[in-house]
């Protein structure tokens, strides 16, 4: 009898373990095509799948010879897809965009506050360009050295609404954490914690800018 019970617990084990990486592989197809074909199948299938299972999703994914950053590339945009209606319709007086210090130019002048670095608009790299054309615009905007500025941001800052630029893993993992204000994220173009890049194109174009230039 007792034999019996644990042949069938590991057989429900086996069958679940089975389910469990049958819907990780699926999740993994759906967000594949999302970023190739811009096609977005059952998106918060994904967004549930990728935020719950992050790590044995990642490590899936590596084990099958993919980039180690393909999870979070799909969580990103995914979740900028899901959120994109409603992160418009709130007015930008109540949105903050947090930047990474590593956009700065190594001689940057500006100095470390609570809130992070105090942007003065030298025009020695493209903070002081998002900085100049967010606030004409209305949001608030924080260049942080860490994530753990994040959290004291929204402790003592009232928002509604988020976008950020980093690296891909900490990108995604920030937009998770902030899942009720509705993120956007870029990701750098050039990561590496120095003389980082980013698409101003793209951050301009989820601002609400139309430049051209």
């Amino acid at each position: 009898m007792i034999n019996e019970f644990y042949a069938i617990f590991g057989q429900i084990i086996i069958i679940l373990l089975l389910l469990f990486i049958a819907l990780l592989l699926f999740s993994l197809f759906l967000g594949r095509v999302a970023i190739k074909n811009d096609k977005f199948i059952f998106p918060k299938l994904v967004l549930f799948t990728t935020d719950l299972f992050y790590g044995p999703f990642k490590k899936l994914s590596e084990n099958m010879g993919f980039d180690s950053t393909l999870v979070d590339h799909i969580s990103v945009e995914v979740r900028n897809k899901v959120n994109s209606n409603k992160f418009k319709s709130i007015d930008n007086n109540d949105k903050i965009i947090v930047l990474p210090h590593c956009l700065r130019n190594p001689n940057c002048p500006a100095t470390l506050e609570r809130s992070g670095l105090e942007c003065i608009l030298c025009n020695k790299c493209v903070i002081g360009n998002i900085k100049e054309k967010a606030e004409e615009l209305g949001y608030s905007v924080f260049i942080i050295p860490g994530s753990t500025f994040i959290k004291s941001i929204a402790e003592r800052k009232k928002f509604k609404a988020v976008l950020g630029v980093a690296c891909y893993q900490d990108l995604n993992l920030a937009m998770m954490n902030l899942g009720k204000f509705y993120p956007q994220g870029v990701p750098l173009s050039r990561d590496g914690c120095y003389r980082t890049k980013v698409d101003l194109k793209a951050v301009y174009e989820i601002m609400g800018v139309c430049d051209d230039n």
